[in-house]
């Protein structure tokens, strides 16, 4: 039973991965055609994921790491159940390329990401769960799908976020736009974020298509758009969220590494496509932009279905 159903997720995992902006530049289809392992060990899970050889690597845990797991080339990583728990630890991809990640439960990184994501394109992050807390301050955990450096066709979907500061930020500096512009075609549809400050995500110099998402308690800001980056928002769903979406360059203290006051970029750039439910929240929008469709096809949920859709079928123990 355990053989079959491990050749039926593999199978799943290969074929679900055309989707969002990971499909695009030739798809992503992670270990494909390469070995299957199961580990159940911190140090067999770091070495089995390291390689570039083609491989699937199922993560029957839980595990915890004192730093990030290196993840190779053409691997995916999929937790086994609910199993698949990380603690304390997380995954770096640093110019890499074609990996997934699914259905893994990564919390209470330290002074790290939870997933940190560097000059690499098409991955592809799907009904995961990120969690830590919001007793320790806003620098003390860092991001939990954090994408910068140039990284391009990516794709995060059904993933549960919840319970932190500073979630997903996308680009690392407002004066990297030598590197960064031009890049960052990145898809987020169907997660769900809750009690979550900042970052659902933030952006810098990136083309992000928001749809289908579900977003409860975001207590400062949601979705932002700064220094030009453009944002398609579309069908997703607010409810008690201070500031659904901003493109005001404004970067507000609860997401200033440097200012308590914050800090200052330049306005990003965001449109409307199907209609969303921003609820009693204010958006501060500052400039439109240009970016109105994406080169892949999509079926939205129903704005009414959302809620259910989403609260349902994302995170952990899910596919």
């Amino acid at each position: 039973m355990m053989i079959r159903c491990l050749l039926l997720c593999t199978l799943f995992a290969f074929v679900a991965a055309q989707d969002g902006y990971a499909s695009q530049n030739g798809g992503t289809k992670g270990g494909a055609g390469g070995t299957t392992t199961t580990v159940s060990a911190a140090a067999a899970f770091q070495t089995a994921v390291k390689s570039d050889t083609a491989k699937v690597v199922y993560l029957k845990g839980p595990i915890s790491l004192s730093s990030q797991a290196v993840v190779g080339n053409n691997t995916s990583i999929i937790g086994v159940g609910t199993s698949g728990v990380i603690n304390g630890g997380g995954l770096r991809v640093s110019s890499k390329s074609n990996i997934i990640i699914r259905n893994l439960l990564i919390n209470k990184v330290v002074g790290n990401d939870a997933i940190t994501i560097q000059k690499s394109h098409n991955i592809w992050v799907d009904h995961n769960e990120f969690y830590s807390d919001t007793t320790h301050g806003f620098d003390y955990y860092d991001g939990q799908v954090d994408i910068t450096h140039a990284c391009d066709f990516i794709t995060v979907s059904y993933n549960y976020f919840h319970d932190h500061y500073k979630c997903s930020l996308i680009g690392h500096d407002p004066s990297n736009a030598a590197e960064d512009t031009g890049k960052f075609h990145i898809t987020y549809h169907h997660n769900r974020w809750n009690n979550i400050h900042t970052r659902t995500p933030a952006m810098r110099f990136a083309h992000v298509h928001s749809y289908n998402n579900l977003f409860d308690n975001i207590v400062s800001q949601g979705i932002h758009s700064r220094s030009q980056a453009q944002v398609l928002i579309e069908g997703n769903v607010f409810s008690n969220t201070t500031e659904p979406v901003s493109t005001y360059g404004f970067v507000i203290p609860d997401d200033s590494p440097d200012d308590p006051s914050g800090d200052f970029e330049p306005n990003g750039f965001a449109n409307f496509g199907a209609a969303n439910d921003f609820g009693t929240g204010k958006n501060n929008i500052t400039a439109t932009g240009s970016f109105t469709s994406v080169p892949y096809s999509y079926t939205l949920t129903p704005l009414a279905s959302v809620r259910s859709t989403v609260t349902s079928g994302a995170g952990i123990g899910k596919i």
